[in-house]
């Protein structure tokens, strides 16, 4: 007899794995998702984005668990609309590095997201209007001795040479150490409270859930999710993820993100736990 599909629990990349930027979540992925979870099945995101941000891109797919959002620093349960787990940002850290990079990259935009994953604005560009639009996210803008306490992370933003400048810059500073530098994106460069990741996230959802990590399957895309993907016990790379992403993975799907990637996959859970090959 073949294990139920309540018995794994998914979690999934959402930028370029579930969905991409201006077409949204393919509505293979869509259904196969609704599918997915009407049969048992436990799926849910593990992102950068905020919470705001994740209930937008979602629309009408209910996830089974909290959310790991925010690269780790928030678990967020959308049922109940409330924040399990929150890690923050040493602030006196962070604002050294936001005021010497600057200094230094006058024309970088940055953003600071504080409290449930509001974002304040501390310096635009077309980078941060641009991720403010394609992820429907409300702003602040203000200087950063405005912004409230409880800071979830810090933003880079810019073009991705400006970016590829930025880490190299950051590996010869140093702003204390607790608080990291991590690279999510070609075009964006976060700060990162020391330890939290969205692996970290993945340990404080299993034992929030009383899952075993054994039982996990992760689906990513980039670097930044090697580390939740070596933790998993199962770890799944989309067609469109660079080669390093794909050699640390036990699958790789033959569709891209845009093709319906997590969808495919999903199918392929439901057929094993129906008896049958897909």
């Amino acid at each position: 007899m073949k294990p139920p599909l309540s018995d794994t629990l998914v979690i999934c990349d959402m930028d370029n794995t579930l969905l991409t930027a201006k077409e949204g979540i393919p509505a293979c992925n869509r259904a196969v998702i609704q599918l997915y979870t009407g049969m048992g099945g436990l799926f849910t995101v593990a992102t950068g984005r905020p919470p705001e941000s994740i209930r937008a891109a979602l629309g009408n797919i209910r996830l089974s668990l909290p959310a790991i959002s925010c690269n780790g620093a928030l678990l967020y349960d959308f049922s109940a609309e409330s924040v399990l787990h929150r890690s923050t940002l040493n602030r006196e850290q962070a604002t050294t590095a936001i005021l010497d990079i600057l200094n230094k990259f006058p024309h970088m935009g940055v953003e600071v997201m504080a409290g449930n994953g509001e974002m304040f604005v501390i310096h635009a560009n077309e980078v941060t209007h641009a991720h403010q639009v394609d992820e429907h996210l409300g702003s602040i803008a203000c200087p950063v001795e405005s912004v409230p306490d409880g800071w979830v992370k810090v933003v880079f933003a810019s073009d991705p040479e400006s970016i590829r400048k930025l880490g190299q810059y950051a590996k010869t500073r140093y702003y204390g150490r607790e608080n990291y530098f991590l690279a999510t994106n070609s075009i964006y460069l976060e700060i990162m409270p020391s330890g939290v990741s969205k692996a970290s996230g993945l340990h404080d959802l299993c034992a929030l859930m009383s899952k075993s990590m054994k039982n996990t399957v992760v689906i990513g895309d980039y670097y930044n999710d090697l580390e939740i993907m070596r933790e998993a016990g199962y770890a799944v790379a989309v067609a469109n993820a660079p080669a390093e992403v794909k050699a640390a993975a036990d699958h790789v799907t033959t569709c891209t993100c845009a093709e319906g990637a997590v969808g495919e996959y999903l199918y392929s859970l439901i057929g094993r736990a129906e008896g049958r090959e897909v």
